[in-house]
C-alpha cells in the first residue's frame, strides 16, 4: 500500500490516548484482558503509558543506534486508581517529544523507516490496539477509523520483516515465491493500491511488494492466498485480535499457506 494519504500520527496519538484514558477511568482495573492473556486492565494501561514515555525518551535523545537501556522514569502513581490520569499525561509527554523532534529527522529505528516519524507511527498503533483491547475486555464493540486502520495494516506489514529479534517465529516465514494478498473491501479506489497488500515469501525471507507494482495489476491481482475484509477487521486480524476464519472475512486459495502465515506472524 504505502499510501500517500497518511493520517497525522502525532495528533492521532493524542486522540487515541484520550479515548483510552476515558474508557478505563472508573472501570475495574482488575478486569482481565482476554486479548492479552494474563494481563489485567491495570497492566494494559501501564504498558501503554510506559511505551509512550519510553518512545518519548528515544525521540528526545534522537538515538542513532539501538538503545542499551530501557530505564525511564515512568512517574507511575502509587495507587492503580491514578493510572487513567497517568495514561492521559503520557500523551502530553509524547507531545512534548514530538514538538522538539522533526518527523523527518534521521534516527535509528528497529523497522523499515529510519526517521523520527517511525516512533510516532509505532506509538499510535500501540495505543490504538491496546485501546481496542480495553474495549474488548469491557464487553464493548471496538470502532476504528478506516484511514487509521488502512495505515495500521500497512505499518504492521512493512515492519514485520524486521521484527524477528523480538518475534522469532517471523524467521519461519519463507517460501518459494508464494504470495498472500490482504484486500480491504471498504478502501477507496484511486489506482494507487490503497487497501491492497501483497506479501511475497522467498527462500531468504518475505516482504511487501511495492504499492506501484501492486496497483498496476488491480483489480485483478492474483495471489496464492487472499483474505478479504474491512480495513478495521484486517487490522485486528494481523494483530491477532480476530482469527482469519472469522465470519467477517472471506478467503481464497491456499489455506495451509494462510495457516502458516498466521502461526508465525504474531507481533
Amino acid at each position: 500500500m504505502n499510501s500517500p494519504h497518511l493520517p497525522d500520527h502525532r495528533a492521532a496519538v493524542a486522540a487515541e490516548t484520550a479515548r483510552f484514558a476515558a474508557l478505563v477511568k472508573g472501570a475495574d482495573l482488575a478486569t482481565p484482558v482476554p486479548s492479552c492473556p494474563g494481563w489485567t486492565l491495570a497492566e494494559l494501561v501501564k504498558h501503554a503509558g510506559s511505551v509512550q514515555r519510553w518512545f518519548s525518551v528515544l525521540l528526545h535523545a534522537r538515538i542513532q543506534q539501538p538503545p542499551r537501556s530501557r530505564d525511564v522514569d515512568l512517574r507511575l502513581p502509587a495507587e492503580q486508581d491514578g493510572y487513567p490520569d497517568w495514561l492521559a499525561e503520557s500523551a502530553s509527554v509524547a507531545a512534548e517529544a514530538f514538538a522538539v523532534t522533526e518527523p523527518d529527522f534521521p534516527m535509528w529505528a528497529w523497522g523499515a523507516d529510519q526517521h523520527a516519524r517511525f516512533w510516532a507511527r509505532r506509538m499510535l498503533f500501540e495505543t490504538l490496539l491496546h485501546r481496542v483491547d480495553a474495549e474488548l475486555a469491557l464487553g464493548l464493540q471496538p470502532r476504528i477509523d478506516r484511514t487509521l486502520a488502512l495505515d495500521g495494516v500497512d505499518e504492521f506489514l512493512v515492519n514485520l520483516p524486521f521484527a524477528a529479534f523480538f518475534a522469532p517465529k517471523v524467521a519461519e516465514l519463507r517460501g518459494t515465491d508464494q504470495s498472500i494478498r490482504f484486500h480491504a473491501t471498504d478502501a477507496d479506489r484511486d489506482g494507487d493500491g490503497d487497501g491492497d497488500w501483497l506479501i511475497r515469501l522467498r527462500p531468504d525471507g518475505f516482504g511487501l511488494e511495492p504499492a506501484a507494482e501492486l496497483a498496476a495489476g488491480l483489480p485483478h491481482t492474483t495471489a496464492d492466498a487472499t483474505v478479504h475484509g474491512s480495513a478495521a477487521d484486517l487490522l485486528l486480524l494481523v494483530y491477532g485480535r480476530l482469527p482469519y476464519g472469522a465470519e467477517v472475512f472471506s478467503t481464497e486459495g491456499d489455506q495451509d499457506l494462510l495457516a502458516r502465515w498466521f502461526a508465525n506472524s504474531a507481533f
